[in-house]
């Protein structure tokens, strides 16, 4: 990190996939980080792993148990945050969305069940509602920073190309990119605070879990030479070339209102199961 201090770093959706990989990215360089997760058994694990990850002398790090899906809840994590950083914050990064990113159980957008809208509901609600409310109820801790903290929220290339049974997901990654459209001007010129989105193409995350690390699982355990040629890139995008982006974007003060694509190349062309 480029940052003349340690920096207060809130990320949602933190226990397993990108935002653990920004978890240990960022104690790594020093910062004070806290994340929220709905996951209790893959948040006890990152508590009790997290400690092993080399960090530097001026890390801090927090773990708390939030389902984004309660507004009360999300209200009293702002509360915690607010104890935690002494009343600054200077990045939140809205990260969180339920898993799995296709309806479960095979089903399909025209399946009858009320299940379906179920999940529908769920991922709204944490994919799109909560980074609307934490927003907002951070903008006192954002503003208290020096310079005034920034928002970076985390899309999808599944916004512009969806797959089949993508419905919810692609809906929600989509409806943040309208989000960080509108955010960024309000809070920029009433307050500074700068309001960017990640659109990521295929991160390969699946050892950052704790089923992963329970059978010593490495980044390129699953993958095929196929995946990786199928990217001009060369390789399948790794958690690190995320945290390079907020990266840049926590230190590009002429940034907002912009959407940074980190993709190799294969997620642009759609590829429909036989």
């Amino acid at each position: 990190m480029a940052a003349t201090r340690p920096l207060n770093i809130l990320i949602t959706g933190g226990a397993r996939g990108i935002g653990r990989g920004l978890l240990r990215h960022f104690i790594r360089s020093g910062n004070s980080v806290l994340i929220l997760d709905s996951n209790k058994d893959e948040l006890e694990h990152v508590k009790s792993i997290a400690p092993t990850w080399p960090s530097n002398k001026s890390s801090a790090w927090h773990a708390l148990h939030c389902d984004l899906s309660d507004r009360e809840l999300i209200k009293g994590a702002v509360q915690d945050a607010k104890r935690i950083f002494d009343g600054k914050l200077d990045v939140l990064i809205n990260n969180a969305i339920p898993t799995p990113h296709v309806w479960s159980e095979g089903r399909a957008m025209e399946d009858d069940s009320e299940d379906i809208m179920d999940e529908w509901d769920l991922k709204v609600a944490v994919g799109l509602t909560a980074p609307f409310m934490l927003s907002r109820l951070c903008v006192p801790m954002l503003r208290a920073s020096d310079p005034p903290g920034c928002i970076i929220n985390v899309s999808s290339t599944r916004a512009y190309q969806a797959e089949p049974d993508h419905e919810s997901y692609s809906a929600v990654k989509a409806g943040i990119l309208g989000l960080t459209q509108s955010m960024a001007v309000s809070l920029g010129h009433r307050h500074k605070i700068r309001v960017n989105a990640i659109i990521p193409g295929w991160i390969n995350v699946e050892n950052e879990k704790k089923a992963a690390d329970d059978a010593g699982s490495k980044w390129e355990n699953g993958l095929s030479s196929e995946d990786m040629e199928w990217h001009p890139a060369g390789r399948v995008g790794q958690v690190d070339d995320i945290a390079k982006a907020v990266e840049y974007l926590i230190s590009a003060k002429f940034s907002t209102g912009q959407e940074i694509v980190v993709d190799g190349g294969v997620t642009r062309k759609m590829v429909y199961p036989e």
